[in-house]
């Protein structure tokens, strides 16, 4: 197989047909051929600065906009949390099975919504675990 160069030009299909040569970046790395006289895919009015179309253009708008959305609702909800704890401070008495002590209301909130949000970590592998489809044996596939 030969290998060409980039900025080479590429030999045309069809016989008096000059193709123009890309020499960006191309799959391969090798120059692809495309015809001066075919029109665009997009019309003029359509076309954006950089070759963007306006769905493209769009689509990255709205999901810079759920980012930032995301990022306002991280610090309304650690600014939420500062005034958790700094408004719970005060010592509570824990009663426990065997004893009984006294905590900061703050830790005994952060340690029982920890202990929850891993034991809903292990419900749901346990409730995939026992409900995921039955595996097929063997080593051939269909």
């Amino acid at each position: 197989m030969l290998s060409k160069t980039r900025g080479m030009p590429v030999q045309s299909p069809a016989p008096g047909v000059i193709p123009e040569t890309i020499t960006g970046p191309v799959g391969n790395g090798g120059p692809v051929a495309r015809n001066a006289d075919v029109t665009p895919a997009l019309p003029t009015a359509q076309r954006r600065p950089g070759g963007a179309t306006r769905g493209g253009r769009n689509r990255r708008k709205a999901h810079r906009t759920r980012l930032h959305g995301y990022a306002i609702a991280t610090v309304a909800l650690v600014a939420y949390l500062i005034a958790l704890a700094a408004t719970n401070t005060a010592h509570v008495k824990v009663n426990w099975v065997f004893g009984s002590s006294r905590v900061s209301l703050v830790w005994l909130v952060l340690f029982a919504a920890i202990l929850g949000w891993l034991l809903g970590l292990a419900a749901t592998a346990a409730f995939h675990w026992r409900t995921r489809a039955p595996r097929r044996r063997g080593g051939a596939r269909s």
